[in-house]
């Protein structure tokens, strides 16, 4: 989600290929053996397979709405904890049934560590009606690279989530969700099988 938020963001067109996990196209292996998703393939033949290195790529192509502008190495150290600590305490959570060894609650809590700081950054840049986002009063990488895992977690059990005090933090979740941006890029699309007619994506196509 958060590679195609920034390359609809940065208005990059792209052939794109909707595929199911568990039905993997050849081509999709041949192209990147990991057999996850997302994969970009730049046009020079080299691939790119991590979500967070998409994005920054698009956005060394253009960033229109400034989301770099408050990137530094703290926003880069927050995503990292994002990617790793709340990311492995989210896929135990929301699989608990996988992972027997602790309670769902055990795992939500161990996320819910990370769910606060985010809170509290969001608060720390509001001020009155106007509310602010993860690094400043501006949206930014951070917000969006981040923004899908949270999403995710508090899908896992809307009413606990929704009954917390991460008043901030359901505010920024809740306004992101509602952004047109959002909006655009979940559709949903036929799996590609070898032969289709290529689907290219970009803002005038919406």
């Amino acid at each position: 989600m958060r590679a195609r938020l920034a390359l609809w963001s940065c208005d990059i067109e792209l052939e794109l290929r909707e595929v199911v996990l568990k039905h993997k196209p050849q081509a999709m292996l041949d192209t990147s053996p990991k057999g996850t998703v997302p994969v970009l393939q730049l046009p020079n033949g080299d691939v790119i397979d991590e979500s967070i290195d998409i994005m920054h790529w698009a956005l060394q192509q253009r960033d229109p709405n400034r989301w770099l502008s408050g990137y530094n190495q703290e926003a880069a150290s927050l995503i990292e904890r994002n990617d790793d600590e709340f990311k492995s305490a989210l896929d135990r959570y929301k699989y608990a049934d996988r992972y027997p060894e602790q309670s769902a609650e055990t795992y939500r809590a161990e996320g819910e560590l990370f769910l606060a700081n985010l809170n509290q950054r969001i608060e720390s840049h509001s001020e009155g009606d106007k509310r602010g986002y993860l690094m400043g009063e501006e949206l930014s990488l951070a917000d969006m690279a981040i923004f899908p895992f949270v999403r995710q977690f508090a899908h896992v059990d809307k009413p606990w989530f929704y009954a917390t005090e991460y008043y901030f933090l359901i505010a920024w979740l809740d306004k992101l969700l509602n952004a047109e941006l959002f909006k655009r890029i979940m559709p949903k699309y036929q799996p590609w099988q070898a032969g289709d007619t290529p689907l290219i994506l970009n803002r005038a196509s919406g």
